[in-house]
């Protein structure tokens, strides 16, 4: 318990203490974001606000989780490492996609073919290997077992393991492109994302503190072999978890409204593979579905007013993704950012209470 409380408290002082740094810094060499044209008119006050701070979110959430192996004198194990991965991975590609849009002016960063390459080779090795590293008693960081809140019996490997291991990938990398871009579409407000992302890693950190508790391979005496976890490292993913909860808690401070600093890609697509990635290590892929309510309304919003408009030529929403609807009718910026805040944290305790009665139930 202690080295988890240490990763999130690095967390948050890292982004409470760097951000304001690295704000300074995107001053200086006047790095901003563009503003989209067709959006509230009231953004237009936001052009030239320094973004990128994602940068500070992933090196405090790596630093929480190094420092935190460093208190207790261990050695990290596969299931932090593979999710430290995915998100540094990610981050890479937003980075690299955010600073084409500064260091060109322009409000278009990388091309779309180079964000699907990028992705693409970092969800495919992620998906790999999490299906190896397996530990003494055979269990490997990830299952081709589809989940809820435990590995059900639908198995992807139901034809032979290289047609589990293909559909696998195909799977983990769906849940890795839905997931960051349902993160990015839902940074479009001032400490939106980064609210909404604190709640879904406290709900993780949560969840792989009674995993741990309750794990199958820790041979605990009082664990019933139905209702115990067969996750691996869920002691590693509880401390990411609150690194990242921690890290997200420390940016909210300067990017809450008025922003002095956006997240960008950098961060979005970092903290959105993050949840994809906890879901896959931790067992709990529809559970996330729960979890993570407010990303998905957000993302089905613009899936629907594209697929609206494409059919029919009308719109369903005043814009879209689905906190600028509200913002058109009428909301201020800070009512619709508290109000979904609260929505993802409803959706965070109904998930929490899900996965609780799933344990009481088996």
């Amino acid at each position: 318990m202690t080295a988890i409380l240490v990763s999130g408290l690095v967390g948050l002082v890292g982004t409470l203490l760097g951000t304001p740094l690295l704000i300074r810094y995107l001053q200086v060499k006047e790095y901003g974001q563009f503003i989209r044209q067709d959006g509230p008119q009231g953004h237009f006050t936001k052009r030239g606000t320094p973004t990128m701070g994602g940068v500070v979110i992933i090196l405090s959430t790596v630093a929480g989780y190094a420092l935190a192996n460093l208190s207790e004198l261990r050695t990290p194990r596969a299931s932090g490492v593979l999710l430290l991965y995915l998100v540094v991975g990610l981050g890479l590609i937003g980075f690299l996609d955010d600073f084409e849009k500064i260091s060109k002016q322009r409000s278009l960063g990388l091309r779309a073919w180079q964000k699907i390459v990028g992705q693409a080779f970092i969800g495919i090795s992620f998906a790999v290997m999490a299906l190896r590293f397996t530990d003494r008693d055979g269990v490997a960081p990830a299952s081709t077992r589809v989940s809820f809140a435990r590995d059900t019996s639908l198995d992807l490997a139901f034809a032979g393991a290289l047609v589990g291991l293909l559909l696998f990938i195909l799977w983990a990398n769906f849940l890795i492109t839905a997931w960051s871009n349902a993160v990015n579409l839902t940074d479009g407000l001032d400490g939106l994302a980064a609210g909404a992302s604190a709640m879904v890693f406290a709900a993780y950190t949560l969840i792989g503190v009674w995993q741990t508790n309750q794990s199958c391979l820790y041979g605990h005496s009082d664990v019933v072999a139905t209702t115990c976890y067969q996750v691996r490292d869920p002691r590693d993913l509880a401390m990411v978890s609150a690194a990242l909860m921690g890290a997200s808690f420390g940016f909210l401070w300067w990017n809450a409204s008025p922003a002095k600093i956006f997240m960008g890609d950098t961060g979005s697509l970092a903290l959105g593979g993050a949840v994809a990635g906890l879901s896959i290590l931790t067992r709990t892929e529809f559970l996330a579905v729960v979890l993570g309510g407010l990303f998905l309304a957000e993302v089905m919003s613009d899936v629907i007013q594209i697929a609206s408009f494409k059919a029919t030529g009308k719109r369903v929403f005043r814009m879209a993704p689905l906190h600028h609807h509200f913002e058109l009718g009428g909301w201020t910026e800070v009512n619709v950012v508290i109000r979904f805040w609260i929505i993802a944290g409803l959706c965070v305790v109904a998930g929490l209470g899900l996965f609780y009665a799933e344990f009481l139930v088996a």
